[in-house]
């Protein structure tokens, strides 16, 4: 077998990439190292930047008998944790930090905040 174009992997993948979502992205990985054969996962993680464990990952879904809907990027649990089961205290420490800027009645569900994005990321005090 000859020497692999990296370069023309890397066209290909740059002409599809605007088209291709996250799961996409990982099945033409997938697909660049099935028909490139031995050396084409090295070849296909420099061509496109996508780690060595991404392709892999691909390469077992490919290989896997389950067909996931097509609408979905990642399979059922994958992705990131959500910050209130990963960080027990961010919901209490974002309470403090909204509270004082609370605007609207107290007994109905529906509040609102005083506060600009860019103050509540910094964390300071004070209204808009």
């Amino acid at each position: 077998m000859g020497k692999i174009d990296e370069e023309e992997i890397r066209s290909r993948y740059l002409l599809m990439y605007s088209h291709l979502n996250e799961r996409s992205r990982r099945l033409f990985a997938a697909n660049e190292v099935i028909a490139l054969g031995r050396g084409g996962l090295a070849a296909v993680a420099r061509a496109t930047g996508l780690v060595r464990s991404t392709i892999l990952r691909a390469l077992d879904e490919v290989d896997d008998d389950v067909v996931l809907d097509p609408k979905w990027i990642r399979r059922p649990g994958g992705g990131r944790r959500k910050v209130a089961t990963t960080n027990l205290e961010a919901m209490e420490c974002l309470r403090k930090l909204v509270e004082p800027a609370q605007v609207g009645d107290p007994v109905r569900p529906l509040l609102w905040v005083s506060k600009s994005m860019d103050k509540l990321a910094a964390g300071k005090s004070g209204s808009i």
